[in-house]
């Protein structure tokens, strides 16, 4: 990381550059003798009594004392993926959107409140693409008393880590009280590939709705209700996949792997795709997405997405083998009455 003229250190960056993307270098106290020095890359979200504000990709916000900085540049956007679907973040944020519908929706300006009886926060948060025609502040008062006449707690929806993301929305809300609950990557990927894969996919069968079996293995059903199938269900063009337990099992039982896809256009989202513990590393979650693939391709679909959570190795183990990369990161805020 260059951050020199002529072998001197400059912070070439001002408050007038909030909203860019910046490295800044600043000296640290490491307990030890001489200087020790750290890098940060992110959007600089503000700037404000001496203090600077850089929202990495990860959703992190780093605060930095403006005398401890020793060098500072603006750096261009992290430059496009070069394999895969091209895709832009509202683009992306408007197909998941419609993988997880609301049973409930109102808008708010440009934004949209979406409630489904706390079933999934992806159904149950604000989803902030655009202007809510109020303050920010008179903005998120609304959507605090919206969720709070449901008997539900608010979050918000936001994205980071590519062009046109809400890196400063995100410090917004940390300055308004809410705080980072849950994180996770948003994946793309070519979707031939996926469908191409060498796997046993004749024991996988598909539906258009989730019946017991497939409920009965999917770890998000805890309250059962008519908002989780209507949840479930919506979307454009919805398959799931079934791949039954070992012949002579308990009919009752829940199967050994499942999967759900949303086809939207040109876009194939891949979600619910679980495996019983001792069903594990027999390829059965590959055979399930295989499946789903080979559906979304016979329907004109060409590119795939996901949503994996950043603690969920296993998963993310799996779609590195399907080269599925890294789009963006979205998070939810939830509101904190204490702050």
């Amino acid at each position: 990381m260059e951050f020199t003229i002529g072998g001197r250190l400059e912070v070439r960056i001002t408050p007038a550059d909030v909203g860019k993307r910046v490295s800044v270098r600043r000296r640290t106290d490491g307990g030890g003798t001489g200087a020790e020095f750290t890098d940060t890359v992110g959007v600089l979200t503000s700037w404000d009594h001496g203090v600077l504000s850089i929202t990495r990709k990860s959703g992190e916000s780093v605060h930095i004392v403006e005398s401890a900085l020793v060098a500072g540049k603006v750096v261009p956007a992290a430059p496009a993926r070069r394999r895969g679907p091209a895709a832009s973040f509202e683009e992306l944020a408007t197909v998941t959107a419609r993988a997880w519908q609301p049973v409930e929706s109102e808008p708010l300006g440009d934004w949209r409140l979406r409630a489904a009886g706390g079933f999934t926060r992806r159904a149950n948060s604000a989803l902030p693409l655009g202007d809510p025609g109020l303050p920010l502040g008179d903005a998120l008062g609304r959507v605090r008393d919206w969720y709070e006449e449901r008997g539900l707690p608010a979050y918000v929806q936001t994205a980071t880590g590519a062009e046109g993301t809400q890196e400063i929305l995100c410090a917004e809300l940390e300055r308004h009280g809410w705080r980072r609950e849950v994180s996770a990557e948003v994946r793309i990927a070519a979707l031939a590939p996926v469908g191409d894969r060498d796997a046993d996919v004749s024991a996988v069968r598909l539906t258009r709705e989730p019946d017991a079996a497939w409920l009965a293995r999917y770890q998000r059903f805890s309250t059962p209700g008519p908002h989780v199938l209507r949840v479930l269900g919506s979307g454009p063009s919805v398959w799931f996949a079934t791949v039954p337990g070992e012949p002579g099992a308990d009919p009752a039982a829940p199967p050994a792997a499942i999967g759900r896809c949303v086809v939207d256009g040109r876009w194939a989202g891949f979600m619910a795709v679980e495996v019983a513990p001792e069903q594990r590393r027999r390829g059965l979650a590959t055979a399930v997405m295989t499946a789903l693939a080979r559906r979304a391709l016979d329907e004109g679909a060409s590119a795939a997405w996901l949503q994996v959570e950043e603690d969920n190795e296993g998963a993310r183990g799996l779609y590195d083998g399907m080269d599925f990369a890294a789009h963006h990161r979205y998070h939810h805020y939830r509101h904190h009455r204490s702050a």
